[in-house]
Order: C-alpha cells, then sequence, then structure tokens
C-alpha cells in the first residue's frame, strides 16, 4: 500500500465515521440534528445545513442510497417550509430566518435563543446544495428543487439591516435586533453571497462594501493576510465556495484571493504553535488548532507554578487570544484543502493520540493537555461531538479529495449571482 493509498484510508475512514454523526443525531421525522452529543440537547439549524450539504457526499462514497438522502432531505426541507414564521416568541422563524437552537421534536425555539443570520446562512447553503445535487425527474427530487427554491426566496434580507448599512447578528421577538452587526472579517462571507443572490429579497453591493470596509490587514509571522484570530472564520464560507482565483474588490487590491488568505491563517496557526508563547503542553509544528470550541473550564488552576483560566465554549484564536490549551482536531481537518503539506501530518498525530478512540464520530471536539484532570493526569478530552464541527470536516475533506462541493456549488445560480454581485471575478467565474 502507497503512502497515498493509506493516507486517503484514513481520510475515508474519518469522513465516514462523522458523517454518521448526521445519520444518528437527528430526527428523521423533521429532519432536525442536534447541536451536540448531549442527551435533552436542541437541534442547530446551522448543523441542519451541514447535513443538508454532507448527504451527497454520503450519496456519492456509498454510505448511504440516494433514496434514503432523498428521504431525509425532504423531510427537512418539508419541515421548514411549513414551520410557524412569526413574531410569536415560541415560532420556528420570522421573516424567512430562522431561530439558532430549535426544539428537536416540536421544532419551535429553544433556549429564547436569537433569529440568527449567519445560521440561517449556514442552513441555506445546504438547501440550495440539495437543490442543485437532487436533479432528478421524481416526484420527491422535483420537490425538494421547489421546497429549496421557495424557502431561499423568502428571505427578507433587507429587514436584517435594521435600517444600516450592515446585517444584524440577529433579533428576538422580545427585544428586536442585538446590538452587533457583522463587523470585520468573518465566516458571514457566505451569508453576504446568499443575501446578495436573493431574486426577491436582496442585500445590495453597498452593502457587501460597507461589511467590507472594515476588514483588517496585518503582518504575522511574515505572513501577509486579512485578519481574524479563529481559524473557522477562514474555514466555513470555504466549505461551498471555491475560492481560487476569484477576487472581490480588496483582494484585488493585494494581490491574492481568499483562498490564499485561509493558506496563509493557517500556516499562521502552526507558527503560533511552534513559538508557544504561553508555554501549553503539547503545542508543536504537528500539535496546532485554535478556534471556536468547547473547552475544559470554566476555572483557575495553578500548574507548574502559573496560574492559569480555563474557559468552557469560547472564540479562542491566534496570536492575540484568548489561548487556555485547547486544540480543536476538527479545524486542522477542515484546514486540509488550503494547506494539505502541514494538516496531514498533524491528521496523523492526532489519530496517534487515539482522539478517535471509542468515538462514534471521528475526532473529539477538543482537548487540552495542559488541563490537569482529578487523578493526576494530564489531558483534558471534551466529552461531545458538536455537528458544527462535524459538517466541515465531512466537506472539507471531500474538497480536498475530488473538489465534489465546491463543482456542485457552481451549479447555483443564486450563490453565483450573489458572488458577482459583491463584485467577485476572474477564474471560473470568467
Amino acid at each position: 500500500m502507497t503512502n497515498e493509498a493509506t493516507t486517503r484510508e484514513l481520510l475515508s475512514s474519518i469522513q465516514k465515521e462523522t458523517l454518521d454523526y448526521f445519520i444518528k443525531e437527528a430526527n428523521e421525522g423533521n429532519g432536525l440534528i442536534r447541536d451536540k452529543t448531549r442527551e435533552d440537547w436542541p437541534c442547530s439549524i446551522a448543523a441542519v445545513g451541514m447535513a443538508l450539504s454532507c448527504y451527497p457526499i454520503g450519496v456519492e462514497r456509498s454510505f448511504m442510497t440516494r433514496s434514503a438522502a432523498a428521504k431525509r432531505t425532504l423531510a427537512t426541507l418539508r419541515f421548514f417550509y411549513n414551520s410557524s414564521q412569526s413574531a410569536a416568541p415560541d415560532a420556528t422563524g420570522y421573516k424567512g430566518f430562522y431561530y439558532h437552537f430549535l426544539d428537536m421534536q416540536t421544532g419551535q425555539r429553544a433556549w429564547q435563543s436569537e433569529l440568527s443570520t449567519i445560521d440561517t446562512a449556514l442552513l441555506l447553503a445546504g438547501m440550495l446544495a440539495a437543490a442543485v445535487y437532487f436533479d432528478g425527474n421524481s416526484s420527491d427530487e422535483r420537490e425538494i428543487r421547489a421546497l429549496a427554491g421557495a424557502l431561499y426566496a423568502r428571505v427578507d434580507w433587507p429587514w436584517s439591516l435594521n435600517g444600516g448599512e450592515t446585517v444584524s447578528h440577529g433579533w428576538k421577538s422580545e427585544s428586536g435586533f442585538l446590538p452587533d452587526t457583522w463587523q470585520g472579517y468573518s465566516e458571514a462571507l457566505i451569508l453576504y453571497a446568499l443575501g446578495l443572490g436573493s431574486p426577491t429579497n436582496s442585500l445590495t453591493a453597498g452593502n457587501y462594501q460597507a461589511w467590507a470596509s472594515t476588514y483588517k490587514w496585518k503582518k504575522i509571522y511574515d505572513y501577509e493576510y486579512l485578519y481574524a484570530g479563529p481559524l473557522f472564520i477562514h474555514q466555513l464560507s470555504h466549505v461551498w465556495i471555491d475560492f481560487r482565483e476569484i477576487q472581490d474588490q480588496f483582494m484585488r487590491e493585494r494581490g491574492i484571493d481568499y483562498f490564499e488568505n485561509s493558506r496563509r491563517a493557517t500556516h499562521v496557526q502552526q507558527q503560533y504553535a511552534i513559538r508557544n508563547p504561553l508555554g501549553f503542553a503539547g503545542y508543536d509544528e504537528l500539535c496546532w488548532g485554535i478556534t471556536a470550541s468547547d473547552g475544559p473550564g470554566p476555572s483557575t488552576k495553578t500548574i507548574d507554578g502559573i496560574e492559569r483560566e480555563f474557559n468552557n465554549y469560547f472564540a479562542r484564536g491566534v496570536p492575540y487570544g484568548p489561548d487556555d490549551g485547547t486544540i480543536a482536531p476538527w479545524a486542522v481537518v477542515a484546514s486540509l484543502p488550503f494547506a494539505p503539506e502541514i494538516v496531514l501530518p498533524t491528521i496523523e498525530h492526532f489519530n496517534r493520540l487515539r482522539l478517535r478512540e471509542a468515538n462514534p464520530y471521528g475526532f473529539k471536539a477538543t482537548f487540552n493537555q495542559t488541563f490537569p484532570l482529578e487523578d493526576g493526569r494530564h489531558g483534558w478530552v471534551s466529552p461531545w461531538h458538536y455537528g458544527l464541527n462535524e459538517g466541515p470536516v465531512v466537506l472539507m475533506i471531500e474538497n480536498y479529495l475530488t473538489g465534489f462541493v465546491w463543482s456542485l456549488m457552481k451549479g447555483s445560480p443564486h450563490l453565483v449571482s450573489g458572488l458577482r454581485r459583491a463584485g467577485f471575478a476572474k477564474g471560473w467565474l470568467g
């Protein structure tokens, strides 16, 4: 067996194990996907978007049949199409957007969560992926396309501006719009592309430019790039969009594209771990990957004479922090297309650490080798898997191996239109 064959076998096994999350942590009746593997935990609409994007890969990889994937997809789209859209506090959504967390059984708003613009965008990306993939003439596949188109068209994107120039993070029935809007480079790249591509109530090129004007270009470890600290920001939009050789005005002025930007951000992550300025256990060229993730806190512990503060779920980032020694293997896998030369050895290292051992869905979300356990051993591992983490693993492994998801989404006229309206040109956009 060649090294390449061994690598593909490893990636395939990780991909299959991870995709099982969306098969098993689901309500087959309504298509909702659990946010994380904790009993009685609600659905995350972003995880649903990931599931809808992963089912076609399951079919192509023979992990599931096309009919089974279509059945799950159709149940999901029917639920969202028929769910309550109103200003009522227990609705599923409003103005075409959806609440971040939903009850797994009823589909009603959970935890008094916000009507989330970004999580709705990730859900819509999955719906559009399904609309392109299920292109057959059966009644189920025709209905998938019709429902996905209708759900996308009914989103009122201008409403999400709340009278301003940039999109709000969200809205609550009790208090109205959240105070924050999307500022600075973030995962909202997919949000703006979809908002601009709407055939009904779209954002404008001016809204996109207003957002891009808040970007921060920095030089870190000899890498100049569009800065964002958490690694997931440099990945999520790339799950669906092939940014190679296409540029908006911001990137044209700097002579690179967003794909190259993510490559540089990935190398910055490794360089930070090599330098390890805060002296955390395990960090080196094979152990890196800091992002928004679960953690061992909240707690403060004195370790080897150093008082360290540990967080639970938190937006960790480099090089400016926060950093508490927590590493996210999924975030490394999701950078596979950008920098396989450093990602593949790190995946193999995580595999040697047995971070998949006795886990049903591939790598556990995070681990922290600095955090001491009660029995005196060092090394905390998250007890959970998260749907939002599982999706990028399946999807970016596939993009690395075959480019399948990228090719699929190039067939979405709405996404292509949104990119062009944002000013993207050249490359595959022509």
